[in-house]
């Protein structure tokens, strides 16, 4: 809770990949409000207010996955809004000429996303899925470090895709601040 209070604001993609990490979090205990508090949030050294402000908030995410049948897997709305916006900026900021340097942060991940799209191809993906060019990017950045905390090997190609793949998310999110901040002219 308190890594994404600071996430939201500060960066948009490491929010939403510390977002889905929370919901895996929430899945592994079964969205178990008590086992995830004396199994998981004992382990941080909390007081008494920040341990009830936690155990709200993982109560509330709990209660979301349910209530959106997000316990097998999927993400939560709120997580879908959360891309829904950085596609929209993403567009336009495609869409406007004066910004070459992102277009071309975003030409260096596109070959990525034309390959991870085909490896995807098979699957039942929703046709309308307006995210569809930053999905596998933010799907290839979660694997990554997933694999990662199970201490599993990474290519060196997967782990450079990687790396440009997070330094376009890191572009494209100060670019979202600055929007947020009506500092953004596009």
């Amino acid at each position: 809770m308190i890594i994404a209070q600071r996430l939201r604001t500060e960066n948009r993609a490491e929010y939403l990949l510390y977002m889905w990490q929370i919901e895996d979090i929430v899945r592994l205990y079964g969205a178990d409000i008590d086992r995830i508090d004396s199994e998981y949030l004992s382990r941080f050294q909390l007081n008494e207010t920040e341990t009830a402000a936690m155990r709200k908030w993982y109560a509330d995410l709990c209660d979301m996955m349910h209530n959106e049948g997000k316990m097998a897997g999927g993400h939560l709305q709120i997580n879908e809004t959360v891309l829904d916006g950085l596609s929209d900026l993403h567009q336009r900021l495609l869409a406007a000429p004066q910004f070459h340097a992102y277009r071309a942060h975003y030409e260096q991940v596109l070959p990525y996303i034309v390959e991870l799209r085909a490896k995807k191809a098979g699957q039942t993906t929703r046709e309308d899925d307006r995210n569809s060019e930053l999905r596998p990017l933010f799907e290839l950045l979660y694997g990554v470090m997933l694999l990662r905390m199970q201490q599993k090997d990474v290519s060196e190609e997967t782990a450079r895709a990687a790396r440009e793949t997070a330094d376009f998310f890191a572009i494209l999110s100060a670019l979202w601040v600055k929007d947020r901040n009506s500092e953004l002219e596009i």
